[in-house]
């Protein structure tokens, strides 16, 4: 006989009461396979309330485990009745959703399509202004999203559905009082919603800050994202949530796309990009490059979130990253001086990340290729650890192998003269063939090696530290300029005459050469680089 929904009921609160997780992810699995469970006294919403919250920290698996159950009891009871058994959301069957203010690139009238859930939400913005929104939540771990419990500064409410078609522009959530009970709304027993569908959830999230899910630091929910989500990141509504509560602390960078500010979420230090308005498109771009699946790598910036905040006056474009301290390569070649051990640390890592940027990975959740289009030391950042991590992909592009297709971002900017290749300040560059943007990046790299085998000390000596080019060109060079050097004469950043005399030092300067070469077709791949690094490591002892 299938478990009735009062009798599951006093089963999951027996595991609740007892603080137990694993005896409900137990529970589960028995009533599942089973459908049978020992009774236990019901406890009170109240006594319950506490634990639940909890639970719910242990992410998208409990979740998703829950709606089963609650799926296949509430199918068996249709059953017995009679009636209709009411489906789980299916990976087959594509909802139309309404979409507003979080609406995919590739929406039209304001719609779009998942496999999962449409959702609609209210939130308080600046000056106690109301702010809804709407759109698609993926399957994978939507029912998470729309509790979505994390601790907010702003009163809001969400609401998710999967009824029909459009179901999310007949919710109506509404921002909880400035000062509710703590409370929640689990969905109705199976026996009372046979006549829906597909199930639905609301939540109120209250303003108090003082609350936080046990263990959810960001390294916490990260991990937790990849491990039962997609790979691609964290869930859309949890990154706004981790914008709205950043505390900006100061600003310590600025460029031609917006400033860098070091920022603080619950203590911990995070980096905050802020993106100008006119720069819309890199903002993007880089949040779209950085939520590719698979694209978390120990050497490439670890994204967290990003969001637009702003009012209809103003407008910000954040993007929310880790916080590396001692800044980027370019400044900390200025202010560091290197050994052998220090220098390949720094090379092998940065090729490290260049190489998985570079590689496609097949499979059913797979990667596709990409090319960075802006690498300079600039856009490389130096870790506590001394290895370094890729960021600024404002400007990458992706290589869609199963169209054969090249994804170039749609905005106007190009790289940064100093660092462009022949191919590219003479416009003989293969724009539809991705490999071209591979070998381009390949040359930059070059440069780079450069400018980290100078701050080598080898014999007591070492230069200080310079750009590319830098005794040849003038310090904010034009296309002209970089294209008469590169080009026409050919020219390449000279080497000191102690690298003869040092073996790791000779070896850099004919990796660097083979990286720059005038051809594309003779510059070595990422991967080889990588492996040359390795051997030299390994050949002095040194472990990276």
């Amino acid at each position: 006989m299938p478990v009735q929904g009062g009798r599951l009921k006093r089963c999951l609160s027996v595991c609740l009461w007892r603080q137990s997780p694993l005896l409900l992810l137990g529970l589960l699995s028995l009533h599942v396979q089973a459908h049978g469970c020992v009774g236990s006294s019901l406890q009170t919403d109240t006594q319950l309330e506490p634990l639940i919250f909890r639970l719910w920290s242990e992410g998208n698996i409990l979740d998703s485990m829950l709606l089963k159950a609650s799926n296949r009891e509430a199918a068996g009871s249709g059953k017995e009745s009679g009636g209709s058994a009411a489906p789980a959301p299916s990976a087959q069957r594509l909802l139309w959703c309404h979409c507003y203010h979080y609406c995919p690139e590739d929406s039209t009238n304001n719609t779009c399509r998942t496999d999962g859930y449409c959702f609609t939400m209210v939130e308080e913005e600046a000056a106690g202004v109301p702010v809804q929104t709407a759109g698609c939540l993926g399957l994978g771990g939507s029912v998470f999203q729309c509790r979505d419990t994390v601790g907010s500064q702003q009163r809001r409410s969400i609401e998710c559905c999967t009824d029909e078609d459009y179901c999310n522009k007949n919710l109506h959530p509404t921002l909880p009082p400035l000062k509710p009970p703590r409370k929640f709304t689990l969905p109705p027993p199976p026996a009372y919603r046979r006549q829906e569908s597909r199930p639905r959830y609301s939540i109120g999230l209250e303003q108090d800050e003082s609350y936080s899910l046990p263990g959810e630091s960001l390294k916490d929910l990260i991990e937790q994202s990849q491990s039962s989500g997609s790979g691609s990141g964290l869930p859309l509504l949890v990154q706004r949530t981790i914008a709205k509560q950043i505390q900006m602390v100061k600003q310590i960078g600025k460029g031609r796309y917006g400033e860098v500010w070091m920022g603080k979420w619950r203590g911990e230090k995070v980096a905050v990009k802020v993106f100008f308005t006119t720069d819309e498109a890199s903002w993007s771009r880089e949040t779209e490059i950085y939520q590719t699946v698979l694209m978390r790598h120990e050497n490439i910036l670890g994204f967290i979130a990003a969001d637009i905040k702003g009012t209809g006056s103003w407008t910000q474009l954040y993007l929310i990253t880790d916080c590396h301290e001692n800044g980027s390569l370019y400044d900390y070649l200025k202010s560091t001086t290197l050994d052998n051990k220090a220098m390949l640390r720094l090379a092998y890592s940065s090729v490290s990340g260049l190489c998985h940027l570079h590689t496609e990975i097949f499979g059913t959740q797979g990667k596709p290729a990409i090319a960075h289009r802006d690498l300079k030391s600039k856009n490389i950042l130096v870790k506590r650890n001394g290895t370094c991590c890729i960021a600024d992909l404002g400007l990458a592009v992706k290589f869609i192998s199963d169209t054969n297709e090249v994804d170039i971002p749609p905005n106007t900017k190009v790289g940064t003269k100093r660092y462009m290749p022949p191919e590219v300040l003479d416009e003989t560059l293969n724009k539809s063939h991705f490999q071209s943007y591979i070998m381009a990046d390949m040359y930059s790299f070059g440069l780079i090696l450069w400018e980290i085998a100078r701050r080598c000390i080898s014999g007591g000596i070492l230069e200080e530290y310079q750009l590319p080019y830098h005794e040849l060109v003038p310090t904010d060079p034009s296309y002209e300029d970089m294209k008469e050097v590169v080009c026409i004469k050919r020219l390449r950043p000279s080497f000191p005459n102690r690298w003869t005399s040092d073996e790791c030092l000779r070896q850099m300067g004919k990796l660097m050469t083979e990286c720059w070469a005038h051809n594309p077709g003779s510059r070595l791949t990422a991967l080889r680089v990588k492996k040359t690094l390795a051997k030299m490591s390994e050949s002095q002892d040194i472990k990276l």
